[in-house]
């Protein structure tokens, strides 16, 4: 996305990879007739940094704003987990088509978010909870105000 000459999309996969790895709560971003919502969520990395997962209540307004618009925004970043102080340090939001996880892949996903979150397994595994998937497109890394760089996953 950005034309502008910048480092090697497998150094700055590196370092959405170690980022993602480091964080488990991010922001996610939806909006549904016009209207934006934001949600504090749970995730996990799957099938490297091209999909995340994460899960929600079919009966809110998150997963009604998923199933009506496909495309959603994650930001995940410092300052966002509770009791973490805020300091500089690389901002990561992902961009992509969101939707239901598959029925095939679905068992595999839910064993992986649970290893990472066992804290929330009855929560994940309660029949009213959804498992959602998110195909990155790109993510956008912020550094500071002045340094902003793209990795677009279809030139890796």
């Amino acid at each position: 996305m950005n034309d502008m000459p910048g480092p090697d999309p497998m150094t700055l996969c590196e370092e959405i990879r170690a980022h993602l790895a480091a964080r488990k709560l991010a922001v996610l971003a939806t909006q549904s007739d016009g209207q934006p919502h934001a949600s504090l969520m749970a995730f996990t990395p799957v099938d490297d940094i091209k999909r995340l997962v994460f899960a929600t209540y079919r009966k809110t307004r998150k997963y009604e704003s998923i199933i009506q618009g496909g495309r959603a925004a994650l930001l995940i970043g410092s300052g966002i987990e509770p009791f973490e102080q805020q300091r500089a340090g690389l901002i990561v939001t992902a961009h992509g088509n969101v939707f239901a996880a598959p029925i095939n892949s679905a068992q595999s996903m839910l064993k992986s978010h649970i290893q990472r979150h066992p804290e929330f397994e009855e929560f994940f595994s309660s029949p009213e909870c959804a498992l959602i998937v998110m195909e990155i497109s790109d993510y956008q890394l912020v550094t500071s105000t002045d340094e902003v760089r793209w990795c677009n996953l279809d030139s890796i």
